[in-house]
């Protein structure tokens, strides 16, 4: 079972991009160990108390039980989905943790897992409970819990400027982002980071990745062209393609179309948690 719903209230939009619910109930099947991809965006995960976690990332292996923080990831995390497990995703927009005032959370952290003490666990199980029957109701529920966090927040200049780049980052050169938004480039770098973590291009990056990732998971193995894909994202060719996989996923194009063992190849539309 799972389902993706945007927050009701405006206020809180400006921070959370989505809530998402997804529930494994079997423990044979593919995927046992799905990969997550990149991610500007950090995610609040919500689960049961005696749930256990595992991400491995190179030769550390991150464990805990509960609910957790999932912070923005230059990096591919391994994932353990070997046994049943249901989550309640709190996908957060990219640079949306600076702003926010959370007990014991420090600004930006990076290629991490936290587990976390936000939400009570009599809370996550109530909340879990609504979004198997009452998707709805929970959505009004996550609003209700996030609201004392984001609504009135007073943004700095770095987070405006932040905000500003984010909205034309896709759309236009790097180098030409400062100058669009009467902003010196040096300045806008500075502040980008200061934000994100990451600089304007790596953030650029990985929403490319994810935009490709999501046309290649509506195609089998047999319809996808990589020199068309290559060209239509912007490569220069195909060769250049297989670096960029290589570096972000660690597989080659051929293997991945043969693996198609990332989080969205697994679960579809619940988007690269």
């Amino acid at each position: 079972m799972q389902w993706l719903k945007s927050p009701k209230i405006s206020e809180i939009q400006k921070y959370v991009e989505c809530y998402w619910f997804l529930e494994k109930k079997e423990t044979n099947g593919p995927f046992q160990t799905p990969k997550l991809n990149p991610d500007p965006s950090g995610h609040l995960m919500i689960s049961p108390e005696t749930q256990p976690y595992s991400y491995t990332l190179g030769e550390h292996e991150f464990l805990g039980k509960g609910c957790h923080w999932i912070f923005p990831h230059l990096n591919t995390f391994q994932l353990d989905h070997s046994n049943p497990f249901v989550y309640i995703g709190i996908k957060f927009r990219v640079g949306a943790l600076y702003a926010i005032e959370i007990p014991g959370l420090v600004h930006p952290q990076l290629n991490e897992i936290a587990s976390t003490l936000v939400i009570e666990n009599s809370h996550a199980t109530q909340i879990i409970d609504l979004a198997r029957t009452r998707p709805d109701d929970c959505v009004d529920r996550l609003d209700s819990l996030l609201s004392p966090w984001l609504i009135g927040i007073q943004q700095d200049k770095h987070c405006l400027l932040t905000n500003r780049a984010l909205q034309v980052l896709n759309d236009i050169d790097i180098s030409k982002i400062g100058e669009s938004i009467h902003c010196s480039q040096r300045t806008l770098e500075r502040s980008f980071r200061k934000v994100t973590g990451f600089t304007m291009k790596q953030c650029k990056v990985m929403n490319k990745l994810e935009a490709m990732l999501e046309q290649i998971y509506k195609l089998d193995g047999s319809e996808i062209n990589w020199a068309e894909i290559a060209l239509e994202f912007g490569f220069s060719d195909q060769p250049h393609l297989i670096r960029h996989l290589r570096e972000q996923i660690g597989l080659t194009p051929k293997v991945y179309s043969e693996e198609r063992g990332l989080t969205i190849d697994a679960y579809g539309g619940i988007e690269s948690f």
